[in-house]
């Protein structure tokens, strides 16, 4: 018996801890590799499902299933599939707002990447004599006391048909154009100089609600970067070249990456808040209440 005990030691279950013969050689091999020791095939796998049986958590699916452990403590909610999961995930997912462009002659909203909603609205908005193009600019400066913008003309594409580039239109109704990035100043009513036309629109929007601020403040600790507009606690900026040149968005998101850093509250203005209707009173309605 003593030598029975010498080549079979008694280890104990790491399940039902049941005491048992095993041979020394399987109980070095146990301790080499770290492995458990089981009495039977019955115990080992009772150990290794430590978990509970599971409701599925989708509302009207009432299907029982097991699930480990480990997994239940990951997930506040279990699902007997994924397709439970998925129905349930997609029921809360809030979607994406699409933005939708309308269309240049009419009021129906466009596919993404197109101008007109059908070949009709196409022929009409091409349909233009060089006269006309010529009349409706100078109209345009009439109200609005500016040039117009390439994307308030609902006509584009045929002054650039008739004149080849949008400045050579501009040209030829007796205005001067603009066709460097930043290469012609504007006076704010305030005295103050702006990059662009739309950054004095901004400007005077301020000057005539008797808005103080301040233009061109650089950042704190960083004197490369300066704000548009600073009024009081709030720094503004126009973005109006956003999504056209690479670098020019490079620029943008190291500016907002700053004042994220620094705690400032910035206000961003794109051109859609003043091009074709201007919407600065509901993004600058604020500003009037500040001393």
């Amino acid at each position: 018996m003593s030598d029975q005990n010498t080549k079979h030691p008694v280890v104990r279950c790491a399940y039902c801890k049941k005491k048992y013969f095993r041979s020394l050689q399987r109980i070095n091999e146990a301790r080499k590799y770290r492995w458990r020791s089981f009495c039977s095939k019955e115990c080992q796998s009772k150990f290794r499902k430590r978990g509970s049986w599971l409701i599925c958590a989708r509302k009207g699916c009432k299907n029982k299933f097991y699930r480990n452990s480990s997994i239940i403590r990951k997930n506040t909610r279990c699902f007997c599939s994924n397709s439970c999961a998925a129905v349930v995930n997609n029921s809360i997912r809030i979607p994406k707002l699409k933005i939708l462009k309308k269309c240049r002659m009419c009021d129906k909203y466009l596919k993404c990447g197109k101008v007109y909603c059908s070949l009709e609205c196409k022929s009409l908005g091409t349909q233009i004599t060089t006269k006309e193009i010529l009349i409706w600019i100078k109209r345009f400066y009439k109200l609005n006391s500016r040039i117009p913008l390439k994307r308030e003309c609902v006509h584009y594409y045929a002054t650039r048909n008739r004149f080849g580039t949008w400045n050579n239109a501009i040209t030829a109704a007796g205005y001067d154009p603009n066709p460097v990035m930043f290469a012609k100043k504007y006076i704010a009513k305030d005295g103050h100089k702006c990059d662009s036309l739309s950054e004095k629109i901004v400007d005077d929007w301020m000057f005539r609600r008797n808005v103080k601020h301040e233009r061109s403040v650089p950042y704190p600790g960083h004197e490369q970067f300066t704000a548009d507009f600073v009024v009081n606690k709030y720094w503004i900026e126009f973005f109006g070249l956003s999504g056209e040149s690479k670098r020019y968005d490079f620029l943008k998101r190291k500016k907002i990456r700053i004042a994220k850093k620094l705690g400032l509250n910035l206000i961003k203005i794109y051109p859609k808040d003043l091009y074709p209707k201007g919407n600065l009173n509901k993004v600058l309605s604020f500003l009037a209440n500040e001393k």
